[in-house]
C-alpha cells in the first residue's frame, strides 16, 4: 500500500518552519483507494509570499488543528505504507520532523516520482510535477495545494506502476545489497536510506554524537569510498548511525562542512579542527607619503584591506601583486634592509625605497594592489545556486565575505521582494572558513548568478 504525500509549508526547512496544509492520496499498486486532507494551525505567522504562493491565509488556519492534534490520526493512517513524493525529501523530512516533536520516529520506505520519473519516461526537458503531469496528459486542479498536487503525483505513480518494464520501482523499494563490507553497526537498511544526492553527511557514535563530518557530491558513493579497501578501523568500529542534510549546490555542501565540523569539532575530522586565525593584508603611509603593506595576524578594532585564513595565501598575493605591478619589495614588507631594496639594484623597482619615484606616482601603482579585491566590509549580496531538484534553487546570503544564511526558493515562486526571498534563509554563525571558500569559489560563477543587495533594503 502507497501513501503519496504533499504538504503546504511556511518556509523551506524543515528545521525552522511548520506545515500549514497535508494532504495523502492512498493508492493500492492498481488503483486510488481514498485520500486524507488537514489544514494545520503552524501557531505562527503566514508568510505574505506563501498566501501569495498557496491561496492559505492566517484566517483559514485560525480554528484548524495543529499537526499535535492530528499526530496519532495521520500516524495509524500512514503506518506500514511506502511513503511517495514529488521530490520526496521535502515532504518526508517535514513529516518526520513534526512526528519527531511528538515523540515518535517515523522512518518508512520512500519512493519519489521525480526520481522514477526520470528512469521510467526518459528525456523530458523537465520533471517538474506541473510540466510532468502536462506531457502525461494529466489534469493539475489546485496548484500548490496539498490535495491538487499530491492528486496529481498519484496518478502519475500509477502511470509509472503501469510503464514500469524494468521493475524499476520494485528495485528502489528494496534497495540494493552492496557488494562491501559495511561497519559493523550499520545495517543494510541504513545503507539502502543512504540518498545519491549531493550534502553534509555526519556519522555518530552509539550514543549519537558526531564523529566526523563530510561532503559529498554523491553521499552514498562517498560513504562507499570510506569503507571499501582500507579504511580507519577505529572509525568503522565506532559508527552506528549516519545522517544527512541535502543541499543540492557544491558549494554550499562545501561551506556547510566547515561550519558544522567548526561547531562540532568531530573525533575523526582532523584538517578543519585547528581553530583558524584570520591573517590580513594592512596598508599605512610612512613619514615619507609611500603606501606601505604588511601581512599580520587580524587583531579586534583594526581592519585589513583584505582577510585570509593562512600567512601563506595573504603573502603570495602580496608578492605576485608587487612582482606584477612593478611595486617595491621592502614597501611591500617582503625584503628587509635599511637602504634600497635588492630589486633597485636589478632594475625591477623604480625607486621608492631610495626616494628616486614620487609618491604620488608610486600609491597609484599601489592602490591596485587591492583594487577590486576589498575588504568586503560591507558588501551584501545573494548567490543562486542549485537546488535540492529541478524545482528549486538554493540561495545563500554574503555579508561582509561570510555566509550569513542559506535556504530554498521554488523556481515557479515570483518572489517581488528582497525581504520575500530573506523570509527563507536560515541565518549561520560566521565561520572564517567560509569567507576563504567563498573568494576561490566567487571567480567561478557566472555573473547573473550573483545578486548585490548593498544600497537595498
Amino acid at each position: 500500500m502507497y501513501a503519496i504525500v504533499d504538504i503546504e509549508t511556511t518556509g523551506g526547512f524543515s528545521a525552522q518552519h511548520r506545515i500549514i496544509e497535508i494532504a495523502v492520496v492512498f493508492h493500492d499498486g492498481e488503483k486510488i483507494t481514498g485520500h486524507y486532507e488537514r489544514l494545520l494551525n503552524p501557531r505562527r505567522s503566514i508568510p505574505s509570499f506563501i498566501t501569495g504562493l498557496t491561496g492559505i491565509d492566517a484566517h483559514m488556519l485560525s480554528e484548524a488543528p495543529d499537526f499535535a492534534q492530528v499526530a496519532d490520526e495521520l500516524w495509524t493512517l500512514l503506518e506500514g505504507k511506502i511513503f511517495v513524493a514529488h521530490n520526496v525529501s521535502f515532504d518526508y523530512n517535514f513529516v518526520r520532523q513534526a512526528f519527531e516533536q511528538e515523540k515518535k520516529s517515523y522512518k518508512p520506505k520512500r519512493l519519489c516520482t521525480v526520481r522514477l520519473s526520470r528512469k521510467i519516461f526518459p528525456g523530458l526537458r523537465s520533471y517538474s510535477l506541473g510540466r510532468l503531469c502536462e506531457s502525461r496528459g494529466i489534469t493539475v486542479t489546485d496548484r500548490h495545494r496539498a490535495l491538487g498536487d499530491a492528486w496529481a503525483t498519484a496518478l502519475l505513480f500509477g502511470q509509472l506502476l503501469r510503464e514500469d518494464g524494468t521493475g524499476e520501482i520494485a528495485r528502489s523499494i528494496k534497495g540494493k545489497e552492496k557488494a562491501l563490507t559495511l561497519p559493523p553497526n550499520i545495517s543494510h537498511e541504513q545503507y539502502r536510506q543512504i540518498p545519491c544526492a549531493t550534502g553534509v553527511y555526519y556519522f555518530h557514535d552509539r550514543n549519537g554524537k558526531v564523529i566526523y563530518v563530510g561532503k559529498a557530491v554523491n553521499i552514498r558513493s562517498r560513504f562507499d569510498s570510506h569503507f571499501s579497501g582500507k579504511s580507519k578501523i577505529s572509525l568503522k568500529s565506532e559508527i552506528c548511525d549516519i545522517s544527512y542534510e541535502l543541499t543540492g549546490s557544491e558549494l554550499l555542501a562545501l561551506l556547510l562542512e566547515a561550519m558544522e565540523i567548526k561547531r562540532l569539532w568531530p573525533k575523526y575530522n582532523r584538517s578543519l579542527k585547528v581553530k583558524a586565525t584570520s591573517w590580513g593584508i594592512f596598508a599605512y603611509q610612512d613619514q615619507q607619503g609611500y603606501q606601505r603593506f604588511q601581512v599580520s595576524k587580524i587583531f579586534p578594532g583594526i581592519k585589513p584591506l583584505m582577510t585570509f585564513t593562512s600567512h601563506t595565501e595573504a603573502w603570495k598575493l602580496v608578492s605576485d601583486k608587487t612582482e606584477e605591478l612593478a611595486l617595491c619589495p621592502k614597501l611591500s614588507g617582503i625584503q628587509k634592509t635599511s637602504g634600497a631594496c635588492y630589486d633597485y639594484q636589478l632594475g625591477k623597482c623604480t625607486g621608492a625605497c631610495c626616494g628616486e619615484e614620487s609618491p604620488d606616482a608610486y600609491n597609484q601603482k599601489a592602490a591596485q594592489l587591492w583594487s577590486g579585491r576589498s575588504s568586503q566590509q560591507g558588501e551584501r549580496f545573494l548567490i543562486k545556486d542549485q537546488g535540492r531538484n529541478r524545482e528549486e534553487e538554493a540561495v545563500l546570503l554574503v555579508e561582509d565575505g561570510f555566509l550569513a544564511a542559506f535556504g530554498y526558493i521554488d523556481q515557479t515562486a515570483q518572489c517581488q521582494e528582497i525581504e520575500e526571498v530573506m523570509h527563507f534563509l536560515k541565518p549561520v554563525k560566521r565561520v572564517v572558513e567560509t569567507q576563504a571558500l567563498l573568494q576561490s569559489y566567487l571567480t567561478k560563477l557566472p555573473a547573473d548568478r550573483i545578486i548585490p543587495l548593498n544600497g537595498m533594503q
